[in-house]
């Protein structure tokens, strides 16, 4: 199976960058298992979106979405999970 794009919208990116280094390599390395496993154990789809799904990393929630026709995983949101669904 071929690796899949990760693509990081400018509000994901954004949210990134604010926060602390060690929190952002966790998320990284997160979104490098994505691209070999878009679908991990842990991942959980969320009901009121087609093809959209959530993953832990540590305290944050990573929100993304899976267009399989084109091997592309595009990251929407990261935030803290206290917060990240509002």
């Amino acid at each position: 199976m071929a690796d899949y794009l990760i693509e990081v919208s400018a509000t994901a990116e954004e949210q990134l960058r604010k926060l602390e280094r060690a929190d952002q390599q966790r998320i990284a390395n997160t979104l490098k298992a994505l691209a070999l496993e878009p679908r991990p154990h842990g991942c959980r789809k969320l009901r009121a979106y087609n093809d959209v799904y959530r993953i832990r990393a540590g305290g944050f929630r990573i929100i993304y979405s899976i267009e399989d026709d084109r091997l592309l995983i595009l990251v929407l949101k990261i935030g803290h999970r206290k917060n990240i669904y509002r």
